[in-house]
């Protein structure tokens, strides 16, 4: 019988969570995706260089993760180095740049990824 009594507040709970899940921006456009920069987020802004778009857009990717690593970065599925490397990409080439975690980087490319990584796609290569 206790159970039954917080089951409306175990829904009211599930409900709430599901909403904003799926929340929308203003508009009703959907929410931007933390993990993903496009070619239309790109050219909000004249940047210089791709390392000072996501500097920028996205500078939890830069800063995250342990203190003893170093992002590593990918151009369509090539290892190129750390973030450095951002700063030789041309930004017109840019046809989706990827952020992975420091769970799912090691995961798929290796231990000494757990600070994540950075995986550019060019238009040459298709998104």
């Amino acid at each position: 019988m206790t159970r039954l009594r917080f089951a409306p507040a175990w829904m009211a709970i599930l409900l709430a969570a599901a909403a904003c899940a799926g929340r929308a921006q203003p508009g009703g456009a959907p929410a931007r995706d933390r993990e993903t920069l496009t070619p239309a987020a790109l050219a909000e802004r004249p940047f210089h260089t791709l390392y000072e778009a996501v500097q920028i857009l996205r500078p939890l990717w830069l800063t995250g993760g342990p203190p003893d690593g170093i992002e590593q970065v990918y151009v369509d599925e090539i290892h190129v180095g750390g973030v450095a490397a951002l700063r030789t990409i041309r930004i017109p080439s840019v046809a989706l740049i990827r952020h992975l975690d420091g769970i799912q980087a090691p995961a798929r490319y290796g231990r000494d990824h757990q600070r994540g990584a950075i995986l550019v796609t060019t238009r040459a290569a298709g998104p």
